[in-house]
């Protein structure tokens, strides 16, 4: 068994006193340099002295994007200007962007955070690293980069879009390791078909996904058609980027670098923690990070948290694969609907292709959902019966997983657009 540090198999009691050292000293720092925590604070009547150990944690407040955009564009930032030699930015297509600076040291934390996750997955000096993540405001391309040149390995910078030169790369380089969203990797995967390709023209062996939800019959399809191991990586902007946690060669839950972030699970709606494996929003406070350390940080994400041993021998805390996110959910007729939850339904239907969206609509007073599918080229378009069965048989499947009713509308092959980075999945016409 292969890890990048020791950190990784720490004892739990040693990380636990590293933990609140380093709370402590965040705590500190974020009050003495950033008026909108120590705003924040004094409103709660907490003072860094109240903070003796992790066990703490749940009486500072909680950090919120809002709080980013209301400080916009350094305002939340912990150091001098002067000592910032990075910065990124969310898309802000829900507002202003959030942006996050980076210190000397973050960088160096952030390259360690991705060297575990590819020495997790068996990657190795000798592999050629395909990363087709953005190399601009957004983190991934950059992330990725950081890692792959930490451990030595042969970063292939292809960032995103020219699928045609993407394929020429992954072909003529002998790229073993692909990084990029999973909705891109499929793409790819039927873009290399089209090409008159397979599998066995490439020299992939494995896969870092992430970005965006996926579900496991998505990444049973990455396997299969990329002839690759899939494995999801996790990070947010605003925390660090990717990285934050990730899978080990078990596939069972993303290891936390819990020496670099705290993880909670609390309930969404109360702001209350949960107890041990119950699932909610997923928490996170930065302990190792100097540009933008945030406290508590609510990520909008839901998961769980595992604590029980990892036989790859890893003691961080592992954290489940995202069912969705509080912000993305839907409320459809009083009922809570992830899109995770349909496309997990849609992976295990023969027939169709790993292409989908979901329109939602208010007519009168009814929400109505519509799920377009793109129909496989193997079953003739112009074949009405079987479509309209095939129709139904999805309207079943779903209809039993989220317990509403919904309209499917199969499509030609190739009628839904693509993306090269995080995949549209969901328009939402109501006006509420």
């Amino acid at each position: 068994m292969r890890y990048y540090d020791n950190n990784e198999v720490i004892d739990r009691k040693q990380l636990t006193e590293i933990q609140s050292r380093r709370l402590i000293n965040t705590v500190n720092k974020v009050y003495e340099n950033v008026e909108h925590y120590r705003d924040k604070m004094t409103a709660a009547a907490i003072h860094p002295d109240d903070i003796r150990s992790i066990e703490d944690l749940s009486r500072l407040p909680f950090t919120e994007k809002q709080d980013l955009r209301d400080t916009y564009p350094y305002g939340m930032f912990a150091v001098n200007i002067q000592n910032i030699v990075r910065v990124h930015a969310s898309s802000g297509t829900t507002g202003k962007p959030t942006v996050v600076g980076y210190t000397e040291q973050d960088l160096e934390t952030w390259s360690i955070d991705i060297a575990r996750a590819l020495v997790a997955i068996g990657a190795t000096s000798s592999d050629f690293i395909h990363i087709s993540y953005g190399y601009g405001l957004f983190t991934g391309g950059m992330g990725m980069n950081l890692g792959a040149e930490k451990i030595h390995a042969a970063a292939i910078p292809a960032s995103t879009g020219n699928t045609a030169r993407q394929l020429q790369v992954l072909r003529d380089f002998a790229s073993t390791i692909l990084c990029c969203t999973p909705s891109y990797a499929l793409y790819l995967a039927e873009s290399l078909n089209d090409a008159g390709y397979s599998k066995d023209d490439i020299s992939l062996r494995a896969g870092l996904f992430g970005a965006e939800p996926w579900s496991e019959n998505m990444r049973k399809d990455i396997e299969a058609k990329l002839g690759i191991k899939a494995y999801d990586i996790y990070g947010i902007a605003e925390i660090m980027g990717p990285g934050v946690a990730y899978e080990c060669h078990n596939q069972n839950g993303m290891h936390i670098s819990e020496d670099h972030f705290l993880p909670e699970i609390i309930d969404p709606n109360t702001g209350e923690r949960l107890p041990e494996g119950q699932e909610g929003e997923l928490v996170i406070t930065c302990i190792k990070k100097e540009g933008l350390p945030l406290i508590r940080y609510r990520t909008r994400d839901i998961a769980s948290l595992i604590y029980e041993p990892c036989s790859c021998g890893r003691t961080f805390v592992r954290m489940t694969k995202p069912k969705g996110r509080t912000d993305d959910m839907l409320i459809i007729r009083g009922v809570n609907v992830f899109p995770s939850q349909i496309e997990e339904v849609l992976l295990t239907i023969e027939g169709i292709l790993p292409q989908y969206l979901i329109v939602v609509d208010r007519i009168g007073n009814l929400d109505r959902i519509q799920i377009q599918v793109e129909l496989s080229s193997q079953i003739p378009f112009d074949a009405v019966r079987l479509v309209e069965e095939k129709e139904r048989n999805i309207k079943t499947a779903i209809e039993a997983t989220l317990g509403i009713s919904v309209e499917v509308k199969l499509v030609s092959p190739k009628t839904l657009a693509r993306s090269e980075g995080k995949a549209v999945r969901v328009i939402d016409n109501r006006v509420i």
